[in-house]
Formats: C-alpha cells, structure tokens, sequence
C-alpha cells in the first residue's frame, strides 16, 4: 500500500483525520476518471475508489484520457503529470475551455515550478507521490463538495444549460420557453441527474403535495416539457423508465 514518507503539514493532517473519523458513503452516482500509465496506482486507485462507492474510469495514456475527458461526464479527474502519448498538464490545457471537471493532479515531482505550472493550467488541487489513499480521498472530497456547490446555480447536462438563478434553461443556444412546474420537473431530475425519479417524487417536489399517482398529470408535464427539451435531431435527455419513473441523462 502507498504511504506518505515526507511530513504531513498541519492542513493535511486535519484532513486525513475528517477521513478517517467520518463516515464516508460515496454517491454512487459520481464517477470519477483516472488518467495514469502506472498498472499498480491504477489498481490501486481502482480497488479503493470503487470499496467507497464511487464509478471508476481510467485511461492508461495521455490520448485516451484526453478523450474520456472531452467526452464523458465525470465527477472528478485524477489526472497524472508523466503519461506516454501526451502529458497531463497538456490535458489540462486542452480541456479547461470547456470542461469544467475538477481535477486533482498527481506528480512524483516535489517541485514548486512543477506545483504551479499545474495550478496555472487549471489544477484544482495536488498530491505528490507517495501518497496516502486517505489524504487522496479527503482531498477529492473537498474539490467535489466544492463544484457541487457551484452547481447549485447551474447545471450542465450535455449542451443542455440551466440556470436556477435566472430561472432560464438552454440547449445550446436554444432557449427553452418553459412554464413554472415544467422548469421545476425540469429542476428536480436535473439535480438528480443519472438517477430514476419516481413520480412519487416528482409530485411531492414539484406540486409539493401528496396525490393519486395514477393521475395523468405527472405524465402530461413531463410530455411537455420532453416536446420543448427535444427536437428531432437532438440528442435525447429525457427518457421513461416504466413502471420506475423518470430518468434525465444523455445517453451514448
């Protein structure tokens, strides 16, 4: 197992101790992207990532990664400075424009130069080989918990765009023209993006009262607001899962 040789600093030690002392349940809907050409840090990112609950993706080369990168929707990125094929500090440069992923770098490189050319490419945080799994979890905690927040005002599902704010959603650069409990059905599936939503749910959230769930209502909103999230040749977002409910992602 990988262990931390150098001294801890009062910061990094608080934070292996929040691991540690806290009761740590992963939402198995966050995915996480490792990008590293190392067999045994893969195996071993993989095997403990996956025992807390999270999906694990990895790219064993730098072109792979970049791909997974541009392309997938992932919580997190784990992304290594030294790769064959193209380094990770190039991937960072070239997703940052319109991927906004956090991004946790790993370096066997202790250098201050080589810290800050990773900040200034649009690294969200660092950690420095050898490194202890805690240290590693405690810090992807914190960069989730921080984009999490950001989300809270806007959500990005594809080229689907909402802004809870202004109360507005877009595809692409399509504004949707939607009511109040369409923008709220929209709202709550959005927040729960890759996970079903019974309609159950949905009529205690967006009704915020209890009734019949054989009623058409629930149905009939969401065929109108399917009708204004959808066109022909869109990608579709929004799909029905019978007898289950509810379910908005975009689908490979």
């Amino acid at each position: 197992m990988m262990c931390i040789t150098q001294h801890l600093d009062r910061k990094t030690k608080i934070m292996i101790a929040l691991a540690q002392n806290t009761s740590i349940t992963a939402d198995t809907s966050m995915k996480i992207l490792v990008i590293e050409d190392e067999t045994k840090t893969v195996n071993y990112l993989r095997q403990g990532l996956t025992e807390q609950g999270y999906q694990v993706d990895t790219a064993s080369n730098g072109l792979d990664g970049l791909h997974l990168a541009t392309e997938g929707e992932y919580d997190a990125i784990i992304l290594d400075i030294m790769l064959p094929g193209l380094d990770g500090i190039s991937i960072l440069k070239s997703i940052r424009p319109s991927v906004s992923t956090p991004v946790l770098m790993l370096t066997a490189k202790d250098a201050l130069n080589s810290r800050l050319e990773g900040f200034r490419a649009g690294a969200d945080d660092y950690l420095i080989k050898p490194f202890s799994f805690l240290e590693l979890l405690a810090r992807l905690q914190v960069i989730t918990r921080r984009t999490r927040t950001k989300e809270e005002s806007h959500i990005y599902i594809g080229d689907l765009h909402i802004d809870l704010l202004s109360r507005r959603a877009f595809r692409g650069k399509r504004r949707l023209d939607l009511t109040a409990k369409e923008f709220a059905l929209l709202e709550v599936l959005a927040k729960r993006r890759g996970q079903i939503v019974s309609k159950t749910v949905i009529t205690e959230l967006v009704w915020d009262i209890c009734f019949d769930t054989n009623t058409n209502v629930v149905e009939a909103t969401v065929k109108r607001l399917r009708s204004k999230l959808e066109t022909d040749d869109e990608p579709k977002l929004l799909h029905t899962i019978r007898g289950m409910g509810y379910i908005l992602e975009l689908r490979k």
